[in-house]
């Protein structure tokens, strides 16, 4: 099986060669670098094709919201989103800009494979604890009126199923065998509901589940 590839963006070098250090002794991932900034980060994918960015969002020179929306739109590679800050505003920026998931820093070295596996096939993943904050603080921050709020009544009860599924981290072969239905079906009904809600992936469509906020 090829070795999940991946590049470690933070500014902190206790942090890079911790994580570092963990993914070494995994022989299902091979580290192609590390970067001190958003910049070296983006400099370096461009030379070495990976399939993960393990990013940080406080860095020097670019930070990882900016260096996040460069790697989506050049499709250099998955961004899983690493930051010890707990700001509900940072983890909508870094989802709209493409970011696969959010994962605070005091993860065990399990949970943090566990995560980049997730990424790269294809799952958005987040923190439960990030979750909640983001539903709860949705009715304490100012309105986004340029989005109307999460009705349940838009969708059928079949949809409602898979929305719920996904917000509660379920890959497509989990939903379908909780529903009984084929993969095939569950990928028709994520991506005509994502179609429909003009979002680009299934953790914005988790988000907007859980806050009632794109």
């Amino acid at each position: 099986m090829d070795k999940i590839k991946v590049i470690i963006a933070d500014d902190s070098d206790f942090v890079r060669d911790g994580m570092k250090i963990i993914l070494d002794v995994d022989d299902e991932f091979e580290v192609l670098g590390t970067a001190g900034t958003g910049k070296e980060a983006i400099e370096l994918a461009r030379k070495s094709a990976p399939d993960v960015f393990l990013m940080d969002i406080q860095m020097p020179e670019m930070d990882g919201i900016e260096a996040t929306r460069i790697i989506v739109e050049e499709g250099l590679g998955k961004v899983l989103i690493l930051t010890t800050f707990d700001d509900d505003e940072l983890v909508r920026k870094a989802l709209k800009n493409g970011a696969k998931g959010y994962l605070i820093k005091n993860h065990t070295p399990e949970h943090l494979k566990q995560m980049i596996k997730s990424v790269y096939n294809g799952l958005g993943v987040m923190e439960e604890n990030v979750l909640e904050s983001l539903a709860s603080g949705s009715d304490t921050k100012s309105a986004d009126t340029s989005s109307p709020a999460f009705d349940p009544a838009d969708y059928s009860p079949r949809e409602l199923e898979i929305i719920k599924a996904v917000a509660d981290g379920l890959s497509n072969k989990e939903i379908a065998g909780k529903l009984f239905i084929s993969e095939g079906t569950v990928k028709n009904y994520i991506s005509n509901i994502l179609n429909k809600e003009g979002l680009t992936h299934r953790t914005a469509l988790a988000v907007y589940y859980l806050t009632g906020r794109k």
